[in-house]
């Protein structure tokens, strides 16, 4: 049961919404049916503030009253220009890293308190502001053994505003699921279950520190991108030390005109540094919007600010990648077929049906130029085909789609025409190469068939007699290692003909 204060918070926050013109926007009016239609009107009429600001102004506007949450689903919209216009793109850019800050005597005591020490027996340079996002600020400064750090220092009271966000929004959803049987598909209260623990993730630096350094040498052992070294001595719930981040921020407007910027490359190292952690390692960075990013030329990126992370378990990893990998070669009975074996499709469904409406989203997009391609469109295609085929939406895929679409859009922006497939097909093969070869395939078979055979074994020894069993573990080892020896080299035979014939 809700509390009061919960309710009350969800009426407040459609109230702004509507104040700002950001619940039921005039311009997205057309779109609705004649009786929603003339409602929104109405409630236009009576709330909606009269201002002369373009939509994502009002939007940014509406979100930064209305808190963390927002501001990330915010941070989200801001990377797909090619959805929303440009314009609405860059008047909400500054939810990124330009919120109003809290002030420097306000930091320097997080500091003490956290780490137990005054400031200058920790820095020799303790600095203003650098960046200010919905969780935290941070401040330039130097150890004092001379290294320059970015220190990240938790908001004031952010953990009591994130916990009635959450409150909110799980109420929120439990009303559009009650209300709206037909959003129950994309499972609204789950999704909020998922947004709601990589939000009180990001309350513990502690667990960043941990991410970071976890993440980072994934990172940092791949040719795509950077992550800077955690300082871990100077770590604490509310306050966490990294080593420096060179470069631009990639959400200040002279990052794109960088001399001897290769803005191709470095939107390719964008998806494959995503795509390398997540379908090599099961771990990625799961906020890559342009705040967290940093540019330098010729195509270096670093990436900072990880208390969002993804993890995918190494059979999401294999059904993500032979998806990806299906449509880069247009097998779509494949990519089908991998739906099918994951649950994503009920069963009830035909398999080459959904095959022919696949085809029917990749086609017009596979091979094209991004600028050639209508996301509007291809999502709301993608929308009704989900819709048709009664594909619930997968709590536990929240954050990969979420980066997905975050990731895709930055790529755009930092080159228009950017070919996302072309980008991840080095990626997605050497990955299939490897993990689905014909000897790696024919190792599982064999790993299955010996577990199974030492099951059998057991299970038959155990129902006889003590003088019987006596007798069969002579015979059933005997048996089994005559077995074992058939079975490899029937598999390997099978592995080395299977080989020769794809090569």
């Amino acid at each position: 049961m809700a509390s009061l204060s919960t309710w009350m918070r969800m009426f407040r926050t459609g109230f702004i919404l509507l104040r700002y013109d950001a619940l039921l926007p005039e311009e997205t009016a057309h779109l609705l049916p004649p009786l929603p239609r003339a409602f929104a009107a109405i409630l236009r009429s009576l709330f909606a503030k009269k201002t002369n600001l373009r939509p994502g102004e009002r939007y940014a506007v509406a979100f930064q009253h209305l808190g963390p949450a927002f501001i990330k689903l915010g941070q989200v919209l801001s990377t797909r220009g090619d959805i929303f216009g440009q314009a609405f793109i860059t008047d909400l850019a500054h939810l990124k890293d330009n919120l109003p800050p809290f002030s420097h005597a306000v930091a320097e005591a997080s500091v003490v308190e956290a780490l137990g020490k005054p400031v200058n027996q920790i820095f020799s340079h303790f600095g203003e502001v650098i960046g200010s996002a919905s969780i935290a600020q941070a401040h330039e400064a130097v150890l004092l053994d001379g290294r320059k750090v970015a220190v990240k220092i938790l908001r004031p009271d952010i953990e009591a505003v994130v916990a009635a966000d959450i409150a909110m929004m799980s109420l929120a959803a439990r009303i559009v699921a009650f209300l709206f049987p037909s959003t129950r598909r994309l499972e609204p209260v789950a999704f909020v279950g998922a947004v709601a623990q990589s939000l009180l993730l990001e309350l513990d630096l502690r667990l960043e520190a941990s991410a970071c350094d976890e993440i980072g040498k994934i990172i940092n052992a791949e040719p795509w991108m950077r992550a800077p070294n955690v300082v871990w001595h100077q770590v604490a719930r509310r306050v966490l030390v990294t080593e420096w981040a060179d470069g631009t921020p990639l959400s200040r407007p002279e990052a794109l005109t960088l001399p001897g910027l290769d803005h191709k490359e470095v939107a390719d190292n964008l998806i494959r540094a995503f795509l390398s952690q997540a379908l090599d390692h099961g771990a990625f960075h799961a906020d890559l919007h342009e705040g967290n990013l940093f540019i330098a030329a010729p195509a270096r990126l670093t990436a900072i600010d990880f208390g969002i992370i993804g993890r995918l378990r190494p059979k999401e990893r294999r059904y993500l990648a032979e998806m990806l990998w299906g449509f880069l070669r247009r097998d779509y009975k494949r990519v089908a077929e991998v739906h099918f074996e994951a649950g994503y499709v009920p069963r009830t469904h035909n398999v080459d049906s959904f095959a022919q409406a696949l085809r029917a989203v990749g086609e017009p997009v596979l091979g094209q130029k991004a600028t050639e391609v209508s996301m509007g469109r291809l999502l709301t295609q993608l929308f009704e085909i989900t819709a048709q085929f009664d594909m619930h939406l997968r709590p536990e895929l929240v954050l990969l789609q979420k980066t997905m679409v975050s990731v895709e859009g930055v790529a755009r922006r930092i080159y228009p025409e950017h070919n996302l497939w072309e980008a991840a097909r080095p990626v997605v093969k050497d990955w299939i190469s490897r993990e689905l070869s014909p000897v790696v395939e024919a190792r599982r078979i064999f790993d299955k068939l010996v577990s199974r055979l030492r099951t059998d074994d057991e299970e038959e020894i155990k129902s006889r007699t003590s003088v019987e069993m006596a007798a069969l573990q002579i015979v059933a080892r005997q048996g089994r290692t005559f077995g074992l020896v058939a079975l490899v080299v029937s598999v390997l035979s099978l592995a080395v003909l299977v080989w020769m014939a794809v090569r």
